[in-house]
């Protein structure tokens, strides 16, 4: 009996000891799991604030640290670019004569300073961020004076040149590379779908051309910048011999027209910029411009200065296309 007595006590105490033994083997990878857990919590945590200020090369090779979460941001004449990712600036460009009057519903109320930067200027609105578009303006020793006042990055010619990179450099300095891509894949599909409602109308073989008139003279877009982009390549209206010739040797994005290159505009659709609106307008009597086409079909279609189609960028591309798309299909 004392022997049976004995077995049985050794299997109790064997298996109270297996037990505790497996109890403490599942519990300690409970432990180590929720300590895995949160070590890598934290490391993500860290590795997110680390991400948010980052060092990036400009076009002239500086390396800026941008901020992480920069809220003060001065972008002169780039605008466009900072309202398609929901972004307001802390100034806004100006001339002596104007802003960009087309973003003034996302901009309404933000300071303006002027296009050339005036250091003070630019001190007085203490930015945490300067994006700069061309080389240019930081020329001789501008740069050192601007990246005292903040961190300063170019962009540079190559890239201020075409909108669409620079909405996704922009996006990138910013941490908003998702929303730039994803705002240019929603132009494009819109940019389709207003080109097939103007193909009901045009068929595809109407042409068409934008003129800007300004203290009486006449300029004309080129054709691969602002609304001739727009109008050419976006929407497939035909480009008159005289806009492909004017544009094979423009230096800017809009070029002087003569009144003889006006008498061989024959075109179907007549976008008109009119800067000189209340001031006369008398070139808008001469029997050349009343000889084109368009003019004495009814198919000149005015805008205000305070239009976008000066401009070039997501915002103003939309509003051009918004706009074209009303004139022509009603």
């Amino acid at each position: 009996m004392f022997k049976r007595n004995r077995k049985m006590i050794m299997l109790l105490i064997t298996v109270m000891v297996m037990s505790i033994w497996l109890a403490a083997c599942g519990a300690k990878p409970a432990e180590n799991g929720a300590a895995g857990e949160n070590d890598t919590t934290t490391e993500a945590e860290t590795q997110t604030e680390a991400a948010t200020e980052r060092t990036l090369t400009d076009a002239m090779g500086h390396e800026v640290t941008i901020p992480a979460n920069p809220e003060r941001i001065i972008a002169s004449y780039l605008e466009d670019n900072l309202v398609t990712l929901g972004v307001k600036p802390v100034a806004q460009w100006s001339v002596a004569n104007g802003i960009q009057e087309y973003l003034q519903k996302d901009l309404n109320g933000i300071p303006t300073i002027a296009f050339d930067l005036p250091f003070e200027a630019v001190t007085s609105f203490n930015p945490d961020l300067i994006i700069i578009g061309s080389e240019s303006v930081v020329e001789g020793e501008k740069y050192e004076q601007y990246s005292k006042i903040a961190p300063t990055y170019v962009l540079g010619d190559e890239i201020n040149s075409d909108w669409r990179k620079t909405q996704l450099k922009i996006g990138e300095i910013l941490n908003k590379s998702a929303e730039a891509q994803k705002a240019l894949d929603d132009y494009e599909v819109k940019a389709t779908e207003i080109k097939e409602k103007i193909n009901t109308v045009t068929g595809g073989t109407k042409s068409a051309a934008a003129i800007w008139l300004v203290s009486g003279k006449f300029f004309i877009v080129s054709d691969n910048v602002s609304s001739g982009e727009v109008m050419y390549k976006e929407l497939g209206l035909v480009e008159p011999e005289v806009v492909k010739e004017i544009s094979a040797n423009a230096t800017g994005n809009w070029s002087s027209i003569s009144m003889e290159k006006l008498a061989e505009m024959d075109v179907d659709y007549l976008f008109f910029v009119n800067s000189d609106e209340g001031t006369g307008s008398e070139a808008l009597k001469d029997p050349v411009w009343q000889s084109i086409p368009a003019v004495k079909n009814g198919n000149l279609f005015e805008f205000t200065r305070s239009s976008s189609w000066l401009y070039s960028g997501v915002q103003a591309n939309l509003q051009i296309m918004e706009d074209i798309q009303k004139s022509i299909a009603k």
